[in-house]
């Protein structure tokens, strides 16, 4: 198919995107990308490619805007329940802190997600599945990290693989039994890290091995942070997954500084997300490394607060800088990476320009798939977006609504007129 008379083909050309560099979108004006078999065969003006395929099947993008499909590179995708009462309570005034100590957040979830059968846990997520791929997310992350416990962990992952293998959207698995420190281990925090590192990580491994070989290793994260685990216990468990070959990710510096973003630079991690409370030294950190620094912009918004990850200051250190919807039922339920990159342009101050790098081909390197997806460039999937807009800075501009009018994943159409 050739899709043409592109308004605006975003290709985001030439790889992720450091520091000043973040923002070059590629612009072709009347553009055209040619798809076969699911990928992408030529990109260019449309009288350019229509004179070199005229017998190309034809698709009209009639003067909108074409882009690569978004890329959501934090997602909690795999729970039960509902947590709006402590959306309630944080009104009221309760801290996020507060409401975990008195049972709530991350626990709260992992009662309900522990009790359920694969079919629950994949039920519950095809909605949300179905509201990201209607936004424009062709490509997302998913966790575990509600069962905190190796079989609830296990279960949850299988809920990725099968959700993934249903497609159309395609999923990247996360491993993150260390999300919390769970009820039994209240007074033994240093007990689960142990049994973390000397059971459920080589347990996992041995499952993946027996259960799916031909796939790549899922990462493994760890939520460095205070109440959670501390950046000693994040080192050991982090140490312990590199040296089983798994790639690692963290959670950092969301609520304090613990000096997480620096320990992921350092230990060649993909990704450090959050980064709220990031520190001048972690910020120089991750602009000599290839960790993608990911600002996850709903989570405070959610939370009401006011300070966001300081993303002027790590594109000012040559950082690689990517945004995330965070999606999660205690302080994000957010499936739009519309709203992010609107979120985004207003509270991390980039341009609508440098939203979209970041929601596409710095996203696809924070999973470590910028070699696949994230750019509509010659080789690569055609995950491709058609805007119901004829201008792509009406994407930090509107907000609330669904600009996406079409979606492609792997060269065929899952979304037509945004259904």
């Amino acid at each position: 198919m050739l899709i043409y008379n592109a308004k605006q083909l975003l290709t985001l050309a030439g790889g992720p995107q450091r520091g000043k560099h973040l923002g070059e979108l590629g612009l072709i004006p009347d553009g055209a990308v040619l798809v076969r078999d699911g990928l992408i065969k030529a990109v260019g003006t449309t009288p350019e490619l229509l004179e070199r395929y005229p017998h190309e099947k034809r698709f009209d993008a009639e003067s909108r805007v074409v882009m690569p499909g978004f890329v959501d590179p934090h997602t909690h995708l795999i729970f039960i329940g509902n947590r709006a009462f402590e959306f309630e309570m944080r009104l009221e005034g309760r801290s996020y802190q507060e409401i975990m100590a008195a049972g709530g957040g991350i626990l709260n979830t992992v009662r309900l997600t522990r009790d359920a059968s694969l079919d629950e846990l994949v039920n519950a997520a095809r909605p949300r599945v179905q509201g990201m791929l209607q936004h424009g997310t062709t490509t997302a992350e998913a966790k575990t990290g509600y069962g905190l416990e190796e079989s609830s962990e296990l279960l949850q992952l299988q809920a990725i693989l099968k959700l993934d293998e249903e497609g159309p959207l395609e999923l990247v698995p996360t491993y993150l039994a260390a999300h919390a420190i769970p009820l039994e281990y209240k007074l033994n925090p240093q007990g689960y890290t142990d049994l973390l590192v000397e059971e459920m990580l080589p347990g996992v491994l041995l499952w993946w091995q027996r259960n799916v070989p031909q796939r790549p290793l899922p990462f493994v994260d760890v939520f460095c942070e205070v109440g959670a685990f501390s950046f000693e216990q994040s080192q050991q468990i982090l140490r312990k997954a590199k040296e089983l070959g798994f790639p690692l990710k963290i959670h950092a510096d969301e609520f304090e500084n613990l000096s997480g973003a620096s320990l992921a630079a350092r230990m060649g991690a993909v990704s450090a997300d959050h980064l709220v409370k990031s520190s001048s030294a972690d910020i120089q950190a991750l602009g000599i490394s290839d960790t993608v620094a990911v600002s996850l912009t709903p989570t405070p918004f959610g939370l009401g607060h006011t300070e966001y990850a300081p993303a002027k200051k790590i594109l000012a250190a040559n950082g690689l800088l990517a945004i995330a919807s965070d999606l999660n039922p205690g302080t994000a339920w957010c499936e739009s990476m519309q709203f992010v990159i609107a979120l985004s342009c207003r509270y991390l101050k980039i341009t609508v320009a440098q939203a979209i790098a970041a929601a596409t081909i710095n996203a696809a390197a924070a999973i470590g798939r910028a070699d696949r997806i994230g750019s509509l460039e010659i080789g690569k999937q055609a995950d491709i977006l058609v805007l119901s807009v004829d201008d792509y800075r009406n994407l930090g501009y509107k907000f609330g609504g669904n600009q996406v009018w079409r979606v492609m994943k792997r060269g065929k159409w899952v979304v037509e007129n945004q259904r």
